[in-house]
């Protein structure tokens, strides 16, 4: 049958199981708007692009689904480009859609023309332009397999406004040919037993879990694995939840702000075996120094990530699940009791350093907000964050017991993130809990979206964290610049006025004693929450591995009692 340009689209995106796009109109995409009305897709209008490319992240992690986005083409294609590459850092699969100028036109620096695909080839799996009608079908079908498949990332499709209104043959293509693309599967049989043979020699092995293992589905096979061989489980930030915070072989989260007893356990390793994780430098501190005594087993579907900041003594380029469960069969099970005794001496010690060991008081300290949230909700939420702070206290005091429950921007840290993320998340689980952990600063980037979350209606609960800083970039001057508060100091608006000018009940905690009603509020009052935390304008995340030094040389938040001696 003949379609549109258009109307093939939506006819590719209805094969590909889209349900829910994210986008805003504009001249050069609204031939793709207006033959949306004839498909059963709910377009959410987001006030701003990036917004759009958010929500699209949010509802492809906790969906597992592929995020879709819509934009026109010259600022709304370049609006994108922020949420594109949160996406591209953290291996999000979202495919976003932007309308181009008419093909002749293109070259002329017509009105609201962007060469779109020239600006976002380094920060998208692969991208498109397309300039006639019969190219979107098998275009359409590729982005979507692109995306979804291997290492998942985002994919860009810019189509111009000449081939949304010509119309041409459709054609479904069921079947894909893209000879160049065919991600691994199975690590080869001797890379396997090399591996082995290092397990087997190990007495102090930390296995390092990161977001592969949650996009490869490979929790069970993981917790199969460091239980016959015994093994303590460090997680990265997106890789919280790959085992759960309780597990008796968990360390919880390495690295900069990472607990103290997983970056100990890390640097006196002889064998760290790294699942879907890249390396990062937030996890390795100085790479010169990084886990000395340790070899080191990576297990990676991206071949490019293999040797690119750590040397390893052998790779395992395959599918995590696939390579886990070619794995366990060859592996015995081995005693790292002494190993684990030691890991507990360091846990305990890093206890009574917790915040939560300091004695009761009426501050307001947003690691105790965060924890009254975990609490209240008995860890059972969907928890979204922006980026500073209160996501590093969320990640420490909020424990992920199941995966793909901590939504947050990775390897970019995009301020702004959380709350069209959270958005996008209550569109993939409208049953479930969805809290959303920000700071002033950060939700002021994105806080036209509280308009979004009216007009659609999403039960997502809003905990702003307010200390009237820009507190991660304080912090560092506080440490590093002799408190020389420059440009961090920030005012915003009246949160609470600010929400109920959309009409969303709002309540401000400003002591302790109020944290627990508050939440208890918004938990039993239907729709979206705003509750505004007034809290200390000082605090520190600890611990914290400053630039350039080893993972376990870190600044340590004090002792309890030592603090109450000092006093």
């Amino acid at each position: 049958m003949r379609l549109s340009g258009a109307e093939i689209l939506w006819e590719c995106m209805i094969r590909e199981g889209v349900e829910v796009a994210f986008g805003y109109p504009g001249g050069a995409i609204m031939p793709v708007h207006d033959a949306m009305l004839k498909y059963p897709v709910h377009h959410v209008l987001t006030r701003h692009e990036q917004g759009a490319a958010h929500a699209a992240d949010g509802y492809a992690r906790a969906s597992g689904k592929v995020g879709v986005a819509l934009a026109t083409s010259g600022p709304g294609a370049t609006n994108l480009v922020t949420g594109i590459a949160t996406a591209m850092m953290d291996s999000s699969p979202i495919v976003c859609v932007t309308g181009q100028v008419a093909s002749h036109l293109i070259g002329g620096d017509a009105f609201q023309e962007t060469d779109v695909t020239g600006i976002t080839l380094p920060i998208t799996k692969h991208n498109y332009l397309i300039t006639r009608a019969d190219e979107i079908a098998p275009v359409v079908r590729e982005a979507f397999h692109i995306a979804r498949s291997g290492r998942p990332g985002p994919v860009l499709i810019d189509i111009c406004k000449n081939a949304q209104i010509e119309e041409a043959e459709f054609e479904y293509p069921e079947h894909l040919s893209l000879p160049g693309y065919q991600p691994p599967k199975h690590a080869p049989k001797v890379d396997l037993e090399k591996a082995v043979d290092l397990i087997e020699q190990a007495e102090r092995p930390v296995i390092l879990a990161g977001h592969g293992v949650l996009m490869a589905d490979a929790m069970e096979e993981l917790r199969i694995f460091a239980t016959k061989t015994h093994t303590p489980v460090s997680m990265t930030l997106l890789g919280l939840g790959a085992i759960p915070a309780s597990h008796p072989l968990s360390l919880d989260m390495m690295g900069m702000h990472g607990e103290a007893y997983s970056n100990h356990a890390i640097q006196n390793a002889d064998l760290l075996l790294a699942f879907g994780m890249r390396f990062d430098d937030r996890v390795t501190g100085k790479l010169r120094t990084y886990a000395p005594r340790a070899r080191k087993i990576h297990v990676e579907i991206d071949p490019t990530e293999v040797h690119k900041n750590v040397h390893v003594d052998v790779p395992l380029i395959g599918d995590l699940k696939t390579v886990l469960t070619d794995l366990i069969p060859m592996v015995d099970e081995y005693d790292h009791d002494e190993w684990m005794a030691q890991i507990d001496e360091w846990k305990q010690e890093s206890e009574e350093r917790s915040i939560m060991a300091w004695p009761s008081e009426e501050k307001l300290h947003t690691a105790h907000a965060i924890r009254e949230v975990w609490q209240a909700t008995e860890g059972d939420s969907i928890l979204v964050t922006g980026v500073g702070q209160h996501q590093m206290w969320a990640a420490q005091y909020y424990p992920m017991e199941e995966p793909n429950r901590l939504i947050t921007s990775g390897g970019a840290g995009t301020m702004g993130f959380g709350l069209p993320a959270a958005m996008g998340a209550w569109f993939a689980h409208k049953e479930q809990a969805i809290w959303l952990i920000d700071g002033d600063g950060s939700f002021q980037m994105t806080q036209a979206e509280l308009s979004t979350l009216v007009q659609e209606g999403a039960n997502v609960k809003i905990a702003i964290m307010n200390n009237q800083f820009l507190g991660m970039v304080r912090q560092w001057q506080e440490f590093f610049f002799d408190r020389r508060y420059a440009a961090t100091p920030i005012t915003g608006p009246d949160f609470v006025k600010l929400a109920e000018a959309h009409g969303i009940p709002a309540r401000r905690v400003t002591e302790h004693s109020e944290a627990l009603p508050a939440i208890e509020f918004a938990t039993q009052t239907p729709g979206p929450v705003l509750i505004e935390f007034v809290v200390e304008k000082e605090d520190s995340v600890y611990p914290m591995v400053p630039a350039g030094a080893d993972l376990d040389e870190m600044l340590r938040r004090p002792i309890v009692n030592q603090a109450a001696a000092a006093d």
